[in-house]
């Protein structure tokens, strides 16, 4: 039997799942980049986001190995119930728990009331994902700040560890809980691609990219809304993610049934992440005037594959402006987003490629810079 400390971990989505995006990540390379120093126990849904069928060829509700070491419960709809969730806490006798997210019902908030009458003694780490900045609170705002209210009066805080990924998420959690909450930033462990690949680049063409779920708060109907206005170049935007809100992708078709003929819009679905990278090595610039996010980690993967990036300065990746690798803008200068698409689209071979390498040494040089093993090791060997 392994001497190593047990982390029960509880998330929504996992592997082979990847419609949620980053969630998933996160907790996989967590996962991968640490099995062999810790016994990971996984419970999770036994479908992907959105899907009402569990994944093929999984079993589910029971145990299973994975090549690393980690072991996975695939819990059915059926399973989730409090008593289910307290028998695998008794069964499993973690030393930590992690919850990777803030507000899901099923695999942080009724773990977290059961670890609580089960007077848990061991160290509970929570990690928000983004849940806490105003752009996400802001939907469906009263019943979370009636939460957030509950579970700061409940004391539930000071018995947590926060884990942030950037600054921005550590402000938003002392912002909610004040001098009460216990905050490690600790950066995502993210995927990354090790090789530049050159790809063809005409002047007054380019190949346009945006991946991610398909929501409000990632701001899709914003970047066709940009790319629309565009004049004097032909554009190819294809936009890859689950959809989570029907009535907001009906939004975003009905904006492209109204585009010139020179703007080719086109809608792939969701792409699996072993699929990803094949795939961004095949554009030009990623589009992704998202609202807010605690880390992005297909941001910082179109980076790796040379792609280069136009953001919102919702993100850490502010930077890259710094670093020749894209743009970080403002959201309320629309024509500016637009007026960066144009300059890529001017670009020759020879600009496009100096512009592009940028972009992966970026990637190469964040990667390199960041002990992330053992930063995550020093977060799960602490003690009170």
């Amino acid at each position: 039997m392994s001497d190593n400390k047990k982390i029960l971990l509880f998330t929504d989505w996992y592997e082979p799942g990847f419609k949620a995006g980053g969630p998933i990540q996160s907790c996989k390379n967590i996962v991968n980049t640490l099995a062999g120093d810790y016994d990971f126990f996984i419970f999770t849904s036994d479908r992907d986001l959105g899907d009402t069928a569990p994944y093929s060829g999984i079993k589910t509700d029971q145990w299973i190995k994975l090549p690393n070491g980690a072991q996975v419960w695939y819990a059915s709809p059926s399973f989730l119930k409090s008593s289910n969730i307290r028998k695998i806490i008794s069964n499993v006798q973690p030393d930590m728990v992690y919850l990777n997210s803030m507000f899901s019902p099923g695999f942080s908030l009724l773990p977290l009331w059961i670890l609580r009458s089960m007077h848990f003694s061991g160290r509970i780490i929570l990690a928000p994902r983004g849940m806490l900045n105003t752009s996400a609170v802001s939907r469906k705002k009263w019943k979370k700040k009636i939460f957030l209210s509950l579970f700061s009066l409940s004391r539930m805080a000071r018995k947590i560890v926060f884990h942030a990924t950037d600054n921005q998420e550590k402000t938003d959690i002392q912002r909610y809980f004040k001098n009460t909450a216990q905050v490690y930033l600790i950066e995502n462990i993210p995927n990354a691609n090790t090789l530049w690949t050159a790809r063809p680049k005409k002047r007054g063409d380019i190949k346009c990219v945006f991946v991610s779920r398909i929501h409000p708060i990632k701001n899709l109907l914003y970047a066709i809304n940009v790319v629309k206005s565009l004049a004097g170049c032909t554009v190819q935007f294809d936009v890859y993610g689950a959809i989570e809100d029907d009535k907001y992708f009906q939004k975003c078709r009905e904006s492209v049934s109204r585009a010139n003929p020179h703007i080719q819009v086109n809608f792939k679905g969701p792409v699996a992440n072993t699929h990803l990278f094949k795939v961004l090595e095949e554009y030009h610039l990623m589009f992704l005037p998202t609202q807010g996010e605690n880390f992005g980690h297909v941001i910082f993967e179109a980076l790796s594959c040379g792609c280069i990036v136009l953001i919102s300065d919702k993100t850490p990746w502010s930077d890259v402006n710094e670093s020749n690798a894209g743009w970080a803008l403002p959201l309320t200068d629309n024509r500016n987003f637009a007026k960066k698409i144009k300059e890529v689209c001017d670009m020759d071979i020879a600009e496009f490629s100096e512009k592009s390498k940028a972009a992966f040494s970026y990637a190469k040089a964040y990667l390199g810079s960041m002990n992330l093993k053992g930063k995550y090791s020093s977060l799960f060997q602490t003690t009170e």
